[in-house]
């Protein structure tokens, strides 16, 4: 995480929600292992996801991880600033999770499925769900067993807004302007950031 205190996030449940949000992160193990995998989030403290069986990593997926999830992000060009002596730079949104693994049995597993795909459904309303049972009797099981899944007990939340807190309101607000057509999300997370 970015070591300047101004853009330290502290807001707990907002940076659940984020993740929650986001929900595709990257989770690092010993190894160095690294794997993308889909997450839920059970505030206040856990989340779950699963990976390919096949996946090199999967078998490293025990002890502490660190779960990586980055928003919105882009390259600042130092002209919109509007004023002289700046430097281009990246702002971002992103938040990690340290804790222990546990692997889910199949049951959990089912379940992280349910909740995965309840939470994604929902995104693409109104469109009818889809859900387990509209498949063939027997082929969620036995799909079941190519994947792994686990929780994570996050024992440390870390986040980081770093949308040109640093910079004067004028500076920050033609920044925004500027990058407003390439990327209106990020534009619209700088022009909402206090100094």
């Amino acid at each position: 995480m970015h070591p300047n205190r101004r853009f330290d996030w502290q807001d707990r449940d907002a940076m659940l929600a984020f993740v929650a949000d986001i929900a595709f992160c990257t989770i690092v193990v010993d190894g160095p292992f690294l794997v993308h995998a889909p997450v839920v989030v059970d505030p206040p403290d856990r989340l779950r996801f699963h990976v390919a069986r096949g996946n090199r990593a999967a078998k490293a997926l025990k002890g502490r991880a660190i779960v990586s999830c980055l928003g919105p992000d882009a390259y600042v060009s130092p002209d919109w600033y509007g004023t002289p002596d700046q430097v281009g730079t990246w702002n971002y949104r992103a938040v990690e999770a340290e804790g222990l693994l546990r692997p889910l049995d199949e049951d959990e597993l089912a379940a992280l499925l349910d909740d995965l795909s309840a939470a994604h459904e929902a995104r693409l309303a109104p469109k009818p769900p889809w859900t387990p049972a509209k498949m063939t009797p027997g082929r969620f099981e036995a799909m079941l067993k190519a994947i792994v899944g686990f929780e994570m007990t996050i024992e440390d939340l870390r986040g980081t807004n770093k949308l040109g807190q640093h910079k004067s309101a004028p500076e920050r607000q033609s920044a925004a302007d500027g990058l407003a057509p390439y990327n209106p999300t990020l534009a619209a997370l700088m022009r909402e950031a206090k100094r």
